[in-house]
């Protein structure tokens, strides 16, 4: 009885001195693994503010009413706004009232929910988005 006390007691040991060692190990690839993510979690931030931009003023406009089937979706530069978005009724056409400069030809603004995208009359491609402009 004494003999498998003995190993029992010596088998308690070294289960407890290996999980000590391998715990560490484990706390360091944790950490090495939350350092990549908060790495890539500030490049596409960066990315982010490279393509959007902030408005720097918001005003109050009339009610938005999104196209029917659609629902609320950030949009990037490079997307592409679908034709039920480029109707006449989200153009925004008094852009001076909103301290916008004149859109390049070829390219109008379009409101989209409180944001405006300045798009490509023929293509709908966005090349510019300004987030929070309406409230």
């Amino acid at each position: 009885m004494k003999k498998f006390l003995t190993a029992a007691m010596a088998l308690t040991i070294a289960a407890s001195a290996g999980a000590a060692v391998a715990q560490p190990h484990s706390d360091h690839h944790r950490a090495k693994a939350e350092q990549r993510y908060d790495r890539d979690v500030r490049k596409a931030e960066r990315k982010y503010d490279r393509n959007v931009r902030k408005a720097e003023r918001h005003y109050r406009a009339a009610a938005y009413h999104r196209p029917p089937g659609y629902a609320y979706r950030h949009w990037n530069r490079g997307d592409r706004l679908p034709p039920a978005y480029r109707a006449e009724r989200y153009r925004i056409n008094n852009y001076s009232a909103y301290r916008l400069p004149p859109p390049p030809r070829g390219y109008y603004y379009t409101r989209v929910d409180n944001d405006v995208v300045l798009t490509a009359a023929a293509t709908g491609l966005i090349a510019s988005v300004i987030v929070g402009l309406f409230q």
